[in-house]
């Protein structure tokens, strides 16, 4: 698991295994062990690594496996990929329970559809809510 999420973070990010070696303190020949799996680093370097690439030490430790997709790479801090969902004929979709806990929805809360175009994300209306709220506010104490 480390060391296919040591790959593949290196190449998503467009390092050489020298750069990264370099970031963080140690030889080539050390960093390209830990991606063949021949060692792993110690929890010191496995922090400056998370840093490095914006992920958690957990994050570098877990493979992750997305339904039609594969093992896909860690998420970085503050993200999550949870699982594939179908979407109903009517666009209803079941949101994971593990992403329900964990941002708090529960059954009739109000969520604000937010897209691009290249999908959707579903945002708390209170949270919207309150910081559009902010956002006027600002700007109407701009206009004094």
């Amino acid at each position: 698991m480390l060391k296919e999420n040591l790959v593949m973070l290196r190449k998503l990010n467009g390092y050489s295994q020298e750069h990264i070696a370099e970031k963080i303190g140690i030889s080539r020949q050390a960093y390209a062990k830990w991606e063949t799996g021949a060692t792993i680093p110690d929890v010191d370097k496995a922090a400056i690594l998370a840093k490095v690439y914006g992920v958690t030490v957990d994050g570098l430790l877990r493979t992750e496996t997305v339904d039609g997709v594969g093992i896909v790479p860690p998420a970085q801090n503050g993200k999550n990929i949870w699982e594939t969902v179908t979407i109903g004929e009517r666009g209803q979709i079941v949101i994971p329970k593990a992403a329900r806990d964990r941002i708090g929805i529960n059954g009739g809360d109000r969520l604000i559809v937010a897209s691009d175009e290249v999908g959707i994300a579903l945002i708390p209306a209170e949270f919207f809510e309150s910081k559009m709220q902010e956002i006027m506010d600002k700007l109407s104490g701009q206009n004094d």
